[in-house]
């Protein structure tokens, strides 16, 4: 009966997870918390490895559903996506060199500063700019690809918000295009993160299939979502996403 309720409440977060990630990214700030409670006799690189198998599935879904109704800029998505795509498996790599403590407070300031600067930048996100695809902004796309890409592949959870911010601030995307944009990159991060996590044996094959199951309905159903209501709902649903995130970490360090 544990056995099953554990199952049950995993595939709840994972759907929640996997709706979250699909309309603004930082659904693994739902999900890898659910998995450490559920398997704390597990390394961080197992937990962690499992997380990647099940979101790869809903990330892929996304993908899908995303590319039929939006326009992707290929020509800055594609050095952007390589870029994080090495620098995740550089950051697979080093899961056991860097303390989580760092991690943790990092991702914390961060998450402050996007919140602040979106709250104060009321049209921030709702109108897509024409992207100026020059050397400077490939540049831009592959620094921060490698980024956070490097950050996906030692920790993760977030890396979609911030690759989400990044594409709204630094690139003139509405909300709805750079969380288009950003499942893309994921899509690297993952995938890399995957060829340490699985011949490493730090995948749990059967939990992780059930867990992208239900990460997969919760991604169809965010996607949905952010397809039908637009940029707008994503906007709105990336604060509200950041706020709680803020207050959960905040709880969890200084208190």
């Amino acid at each position: 009966m544990d056995v099953e309720y554990a199952l049950l409440a995993l595939g709840f977060f994972a759907f929640c997870g996997g709706l979250i990630d699909a309309a603004v990214g930082g659904g693994g700030l739902v999900q890898v918390p659910a998995l450490l409670h559920a398997l704390p006799q597990y390394s961080l690189a197992t937990v962690f490895g499992t997380n990647k198998l099940a979101v790869l599935g809903g990330n892929v879904f996304s993908i899908f559903s995303y590319v039929r109704r939006i326009n992707i800029v290929w020509k800055l998505m594609l050095p952007t996506l390589a870029s994080a795509f090495i620098f995740a498996f550089l950051g697979a790599l080093s899961v056991s060199l860097v303390p989580k403590t760092i991690m943790e407070y990092g991702v914390f300031a961060i998450l402050v500063v996007m919140a602040v600067y979106t709250f104060a930048k009321k049209d921030l996100g709702r109108v897509h700019s024409h992207v100026q695809c020059g050397t400077k902004e490939i540049a831009l796309g592959i620094f921060f690809g490698g980024l956070i890409g490097f950050y996906d592949g030692l920790f993760g959870p977030g890396s979609g918000s911030f690759l989400l911010f990044v594409f709204v601030r630094f690139f003139g995307f509405d909300f709805l295009n750079a969380s288009a944009s950003a499942k893309l990159v994921n899509l690297g991060t993952f995938s890399a993160a995957l060829l340490f996590f699985i011949p490493s044996g730090n995948v749990l094959w059967a939990i992780g299939g059930v867990v992208a199951l239900c990460n997969i309905a919760g991604a169809l159903t965010g996607t949905f979502l952010s397809l039908r209501y637009g940029s707008g709902f994503v906007r709105v649903f990336f604060l509200i996403l950041l706020v709680f995130l803020i207050g959960r970490m905040a709880l969890s360090l200084f208190f």
